[in-house]
């Protein structure tokens, strides 16, 4: 049985998922987890992925604030010690 993972939502993106600044989430791998909250979570999908059902690249994943994507990326295992966190790249000049 998958662990229940909490999922740190950045305040930009609290509205979609009912202004909760932790969502809890079963799954095995960030995918599991990312796919969970799309489904239960649909406009929090629509921010995490673009329409070829990729993570959008201003969408950073982090686990134990290590970016995924140095990882195995959406296939990097996580248990429920593991700290997830959804942050948006944030673009400035």
């Amino acid at each position: 049985m998958p662990d229940t993972i909490q999922v740190e939502i950045p305040a930009a993106l609290r509205p979609q998922v009912n202004d909760q600044e932790h969502v809890a989430v079963e799954g095995a791998t960030v995918g599991d987890l990312l796919n969970t909250m799309k489904a239960d979570y649909p406009e929090f999908g629509k921010k995490l992925f673009n329409d070829a059902g990729e993570l959008n690249r201003f969408v950073n994943i982090y686990v134990n604030d290590e970016d995924i994507r140095f990882l195995d990326n959406l296939d990097t295992a996580v248990t429920s010690t593991d700290q997830v966190a959804v942050v948006p790249a944030i673009a400035g000049g």
